[in-house]
């Protein structure tokens, strides 16, 4: 009697890191661009650097209401001083007499000859004069010229995701629009006859699309363009003509299922003959099954069809891919050290990236616990979860180890 098993073992799996390297050498950034102004530009990635054409601010100017004075002229407590001028903000004022006070508001130039402003709560004002209950320091409540931004300094560089504080710093500059990358384009298909839309009738065998959604709903928070292709027919030919499709509208293709070893899993031939599979398999739990390729020209990933594991490598994958390929500067996912609340007496031969919670303890400190399931059909476990908690091969784990931990509010962006 004989038998054959197919099964890999983990050394025929790529390692983690290895798989990653893999992915991000064959990512190209976006080359073409756009320019956009700012109330377009949010969440965009710059594609050329922002230099201010101004100082910011571009005067001296006080940082509060109160009183411009020259400090010479308030040798002690208790002066007295004339008030020779108001000058609200938005206005140019004279210059300051001497032994006179200015009243002054946020923001306002400074008048030439001032070298100190009063806050107002350390003044008493009688008519026309202000009394000055304290001995200013030069410099005092003076905001200077270009203390904030030099002329013709960079202010934003390349690469970065533009965060309504970028919009506001370059505004301030009087930068009125940006440059960008175009959004890479992804589309998206998933295998499975099995398959149906939510909103139809459930019937025997079958099961509701949730992937598409949950890869779609990824996609745009990474500020990428979905082209949604739908649901393929599990054959090989079908597959085929989606692929080639896919690829002729977009930078990216993903589909989800099918790049297992099954009778209806196409997607992996499928990919082979059109282009080539440059990796397939890698050591981690859950989403063993993962595929990077092309079709053509245009990359391919190809995850698990089981929800979970979909969710995981597309996080650890396809989003430090996506993330070069939008022309930022930082891909790789933060990780943040923290404390275990678990006992882990059952490590897996891979890499294992289990669904955790960072939770806030009465003394301040920050907790890991783990969703007590290991199923990657367990989709409820990524809205229990907060995060990933990254469990190393063949290493136990006890409550009160140091672990590492990938925050959802990180790798969802």
């Amino acid at each position: 009697m004989s038998g054959c098993d197919c099964t890999p073992t983990v050394s025929d799996l790529k390692p983690y890191e290895e798989a990653l390297e893999l992915l991000l050498s064959h990512a190209r950034p976006m080359q073409d661009r756009e320019t956009l102004n700012l109330h377009e530009a949010l969440g965009r990635v710059l594609a050329a650097p922002v230099k201010s054409g101004i100082d910011v601010p571009g005067w001296d100017n006080s940082a509060m209401d109160g009183y411009a004075v020259r400090v010479a002229d308030i040798p002690a407590e208790g002066t007295r001083l004339s008030v020779s001028q108001r000058i609200p903000a938005g206005t140019a004022p004279q210059p300051l007499e001497p032994g006179t006070a200015a009243r002054i508001f946020t923001g306002a130039p400074v008048p030439q000859g001032a070298d100190a402003v009063i806050m107002q709560e350390l003044t008493c004002q009688q008519g026309d004069e202000v009394i000055i209950n304290t001995i200013p320091q030069t410099g005092a409540n003076i905001r200077r010229r270009g203390e904030d931004i030099r002329q013709d300094a960079q202010i934003i560089a390349p690469g970065v995701r533009l965060l309504p504080q970028h919009l506001g710093l370059a505004a301030s500059a009087g930068v009125g629009s940006l440059e960008v990358f175009r959004k890479p384009r992804v589309a998206v298909l998933a295998s499975g006859d099995e398959l149906l839309m939510p909103g139809q009738p459930l019937k025997p065998g079958m099961i509701y699309n949730s992937n598409i959604f949950t890869v779609a709903g990824m996609l745009r928070a990474l500020g990428c363009e979905v082209i949604d292709l739908g649901q393929v027919a599990d054959t090989l030919e079908a597959t085929k003509e989606a692929l080639t499709l896919a690829a002729s509208q977009s930078d990216l293709v993903i589909a989800s299922g099918g790049v297992s070893v099954g009778e209806e899993d196409h997607v992996k031939p499928a990919v082979e003959a059109l282009g080539e599979l440059n990796m397939w398999k890698v050591a981690i739990r859950p989403g063993k099954p993962v595929a990077f390729g092309h079709i053509g020209d245009t990359p391919f990933i190809g995850t698990p069809g089981n929800p979970v594991s979909l969710f995981v490598t597309f996080l650890l994958f396809a989003r430090p891919f996506i993330r070069k390929l939008a022309g930022l500067s930082e891909v790789m996912p933060v990780t943040i050290e923290a404390t275990a609340g678990f006992d882990w007496n059952k490590p897996d031969k891979r890499r294992e990236f289990h669904r955790a919670r960072l939770e806030k303890q009465e003394d301040g400190s920050d907790l890991v616990r783990v969703h007590p399931s290991r199923s990657s059909a367990v989709l409820s476990s990524t809205t229990w979860a907060n995060g990933l908690v990254v469990l190393p091969e063949n290493q136990t784990i006890e409550a009160g180890d140091k672990v590492q931990f990938m925050p959802f509010s990180e790798l969802l962006s």
